[in-house]
């Protein structure tokens, strides 16, 4: 039978307006599930003010918070799809994961803040360099951002893993073994440092600089990056303006984390936030040139069971404007 063209007209806007329907009630059933930890500043911020629930309303996407207590649970979590996006991970972190086969897509990086995680001792140590620490006891929270800091610091003065004495423990544990004298050294990030700095007054023995970049990542599962970029541009654009936003209101940002860091004191919170540089930017394969030399380190001290190709991942970036 062959339609009127008038009809066949009509027929046509039906079925494209039945189209944008579906696609618009696909659009507001979708769920954000965003995992976090308490220490990831910026979706931190965004979950406590309320402000992705805002912007997404407007595209009918809801949003949800899933939290976690360490970074490999997080990626473990996103690569089965029980969370869509995870906040800011340790650059060691994702190499575990590409390792183990996860299919995850990076997309967004914060720049360097090799100052944000440093070697510490007490005050009244008698280290006073790298090659000190020769025997001793180190504190250090295995496979983390820092694990890949003392390997490397303890590498510049001719030291291995096998001339000290690791203890694996986590940041609280860390932090109690040098004040109980428990250990020699502890090897830790942001806001721990800048915390044992006002309350227990360590000396940092060390930091990142010239050691470890210190790269925080953003990760999204790969299939709701291929199915959802129009969300992640809104997400990426959102983290970026709140890191830009922490850097120019310190105090309002610290009177916000406190709490949510065990209520350190503005101060304290302060410090640790201005050794993060917060800037937010899409990543290329040419920024994972440190993630490469951390899979190979890795590889080394068998940390992962076999060789990763740092920039054999799955990359999202924006749009261009």
């Amino acid at each position: 039978m062959t339609w009127p063209p008038r009809f066949a007209l009509l027929w046509k806007v039906f079925f494209l307006l039945s189209v944008v329907g579906l696609s618009v009630g696909a659009q507001a059933d979708t769920t954000l599930r965003i995992g976090y930890q308490k220490s990831s500043t910026l979706l931190a911020i965004l979950k406590s003010q309320g402000r992705l629930e805002q912007v997404f309303s407007h595209q009918g996407v809801k949003v949800s918070w899933h939290e976690f207590t360490s970074g490999l649970p997080l990626l473990e979590s996103l690569n089965v799809g029980n969370v869509d996006v995870s906040a800011d991970v340790a650059d060691t972190v994702p190499i575990f994961a590409q390792a183990a086969g996860a299919q995850l897509t990076y997309f967004a990086a914060e720049a360097p803040s090799p100052h944000a995680q440093a070697i510490v001792v007490k005050g009244g140590s008698p280290l006073q360099s790298l090659a000190d620490l020769k025997g001793k006891r180190v504190a250090v929270t295995k496979a983390a951002g820092v694990h890949y800091l003392l390997i490397s610091a303890l590498k510049t003065v001719g030291l291995t893993f096998a001339d000290i004495q690791p203890a694996y423990l986590t940041p609280a544990d860390g932090r109690a073994a040098l004040e109980n004298n428990k250990v020699d050294a502890w090897v830790t990030w942001e806001p721990y440092v800048a915390s044992a700095q006002q309350q227990q007054k360590v000396r940092i023995l060390a930091d990142g600089k010239g050691l470890a970049n210190y790269q925080r990542y953003y990760l999204a599962s790969t299939s709701f990056a291929k199915a959802h970029p129009g969300v992640l541009s809104i997400l990426f654009e959102e983290i970026r303006k709140t890191g830009e936003w922490v850097k120019a209101n310190p105090a309002q940002a610290a009177a916000i984390l406190g709490p949510l860091w065990g209520n350190l004191d503005n101060a304290t919170v302060e410090l640790a936030n201005s050794r993060r540089t917060y800037a937010v930017e899409p990543v290329s394969k040419a920024s994972l040139v440190e993630q490469q030399k951390i899979a190979d380190i890795f590889l080394q001290a068998k940390l992962i069971p076999h060789a990763v190709k740092a920039e054999e991942v799955n990359l999202w970036r924006p749009a261009p404007k």
